[in-house]
């Protein structure tokens, strides 16, 4: 890796895209620190103390929401209309027809899903902002509450758009890059409150066990995230014009973690729902006094149960949104129409039924996977004995997606290496 990105600085083209990108996260870190006026910052750490989803939006504003500042709500708005359009697509046939109508569907589904991102960044910012307000953290008033969700939704909006600038301008997926910056950024203050817990407690030991974790961890996703069956698919002979294409053989990737880090973004907003509801109604006395504790014993991490609750939760959306994505119907159809088909197996519902089984079989194998990655961080203070707070990214969702983001990037400098290399090869020919 350190020898492809020492070549890829070399070549004054690449040196500009990676230039730009670390630019870009220039802009974005000073962004993190513009705050938004009438926040109580102390009650806001102890609200924070409390957990709940506030803590799963934090991870992806890079501390933002924490500091309450005009990048609070981070990149979590388009991540909700994103998932919400897939399904949606999955749903409605004409919006599925769109979508295969090349370049042209997917600009329009595109757009729909930026129009949806600013609708969900206002209503979560006025509803965040309504919040705080209830639990004396945010002082103001109606007008005040409209322009400071206005900021927080131009916020996110202007994260989209240096996203798709770094996907113009830069290497790797903008978007992706910008969630990877968010959970980066609060490295420092993660590092800095584990080294306060192991300095108190004087467990050197136990930190030597937490980077064993969190390495194994590292390896574990690589591992399971290059990982791929192939299906070999055997392409018939055509004639196309007077020329014969085809007749060679080829292979259908199927990823063993196909879903990403989605099912545990679904699982973790699911779980915490309660207690975010729970911490949003004033008072702590009656039977308010009861909800608040039913929700938190529902929350991961607070015991067996709910860490129990939260893996089957995982496994069930891994192949609810693998279903979603991979569709082996519209796969088989694709293969038949262009004459394509898989050795041993007749085009349509058989091909269709044998990706299906397989299909199955590989997701169990990911969303086990997916599970354990994300009890990990809860598991890991049982273990070691280190406070890592709510979130770490010794497990879980940021793990998970600094190291998909990072492979993702490398993968893509090495891919415009290799098209210069071509490059370079036409012209001297």
């Amino acid at each position: 890796m350190l020898e492809t990105l020492i070549a890829a600085w070399k070549l004054p083209d690449l040196r500009r895209r990676i230039l730009f990108v670390f630019g870009a996260f220039a802009v974005y870190t000073l962004g993190l620190h513009i705050p938004v006026p009438g926040i109580d910052h102390a009650a806001m750490e102890r609200l924070f103390a409390q957990g709940g989803v506030f803590g799963l939006v934090d991870v992806f504003s890079g501390g933002a929401l924490r500091k309450f500042t005009i990048f609070a709500m981070g990149i979590v708005p388009y991540i909700n209309a994103s998932i919400i359009m897939q399904l949606l697509v999955a749903a409605i046939p004409q919006w599925k027809e769109l979508q295969k109508e090349g370049e042209t569907g997917r600009k329009e589904i595109a757009k729909r899903t930026r129009y949806l991102t600013v609708a969900l960044a206002f209503l979560q910012s006025l509803g965040i902002s309504i919040t705080l307000v209830r639990s004396q953290i945010l002082t103001a008033n109606w007008w005040q509450l409209l322009v400071t969700a206005t900021v927080l939704t131009a916020g996110t909006m202007f994260l989209l758009w240096l996203g798709e600038q770094i996907t113009d301008k830069g290497v790797g997926n903008g978007v992706s890059l910008i969630i990877f910056a968010s959970i980066t950024a609060s490295l420092p203050w993660q590092i800095s409150k584990v080294w306060e817990s192991v300095s108190l407690l004087q467990a050197w030991i136990s930190l030597v066990l937490l980077a064993v974790v969190f390495l194994g961890t590292i390896v574990g996703i690589v591992y399971v995230t290059q990982a791929q069956r192939k299906i070999p698919v055997q392409h018939a002979r055509r004639i196309v014009g007077m020329r014969q294409v085809g007749g060679h053989s080829s292979f259908l990737p199927l990823k063993i973690a196909m879903a990403g880090v989605i099912p545990i973004i679904f699982a973790i907003s699911l779980m915490l729902l309660p207690m975010t509801i729970a911490t949003a109604i004033p008072g702590d006395t009656g039977w308010v006094y009861y909800l608040k504790q039913a929700a938190q014993w529902l929350a991961p991490g607070n015991n067996a149960f709910a860490l129990i609750m939260y893996a089957i939760v995982i496994v069930i959306f891994t192949y609810f949104y693998t279903a979603v994505q991979f569709d082996v119907n519209d796969i088989a159809d694709n293969l038949k129409k262009y004459g394509s088909y898989i050795p041993g197996i007749r085009p349509g519902k058989p091909t269709a039924d044998y990706l299906d089984k397989v299909v199955s079989r590989i997701t169990f194998a990911g969303a086990l996977f997916l599970a354990a990655v994300a009890i990990i961080q809860y598991i890991a203070p049982w273990i070691t004995g280190i406070d890592l707070g709510t979130f770490s990214l010794v497990g879980g969702t940021s793990l998970l997606i600094v190291v998909g983001v990072a492979l993702e990037t490398m993968q893509s400098i090495e891919a415009q290496m290799l098209m210069r290399n071509y490059e370079g090869f036409l012209r001297e020919q």
